[in-house]
């Protein structure tokens, strides 16, 4: 083998090798990264159907509904489900199971597997523009689902429901 062969085999091997060792640890940081998350805000009805009139059956007609795709169950204790203006449900004690979707619903009731309720008197969702969004237990994010024009400043209406 000539000396130039010699140092172009050379260089190749070394040339691989730093490959190798600049691609390692990007691999292992992958492997280190949490699970992506397989729980998610799978869909929202921020309108409630018919009149607005604040009755419980009104508010408990708009909800948000939470799935888990894995196989797994997933424990929700202090997962917190929020608006853009600040409201937050927070899940206590409630494990959602694998493959499974439960229902956020905003008015009063009693708690299933299935059907979850915040007990509150108002409604939660605008219906022209809002954001609800999933954060776990250590208040990072989740998911999150918008509606309307939600961008900041460019005209969401804070302090109340707005009517049709």
């Amino acid at each position: 083998m000539s000396a130039f062969a010699r140092r172009l085999v050379a260089a190749t091997l070394t040339a691989g090798a730093l490959v190798s060792v600049v691609t390692l640890p990007a691999s292992a940081a992958d492997h280190a990264r949490p699970e992506r998350s397989k729980v998610k805000i799978s869909d929202v009805q921020y309108d409630s159907p018919g009149r607005d009139d604040r009755s419980n059956r009104s508010l408990n007609r708009e909800w948000v509904e939470i799935t888990n795709t894995g196989r797994r169950s997933v424990n929700l204790d202090d997962w917190t489900l929020e608006d853009e203006d600040g409201r937050t449900y927070t899940f206590d004690d409630y494990r959602l199971e694998g493959r499974s979707t439960v229902r956020i619903h905003t008015g009063h009731g009693r708690d299933t597997d299935s059907d979850l309720y915040q007990d509150r008197r108002h409604y939660v969702w605008d219906n022209y523009s809002d954001t609800a969004t999933l954060r776990n237990n250590r208040g990072r994010y989740i998911d999150d689902e918008s509606w309307g024009h939600h961008r900041h400043g460019g005209g969401h209406h804070h302090g109340g429901r707005h009517h049709r």
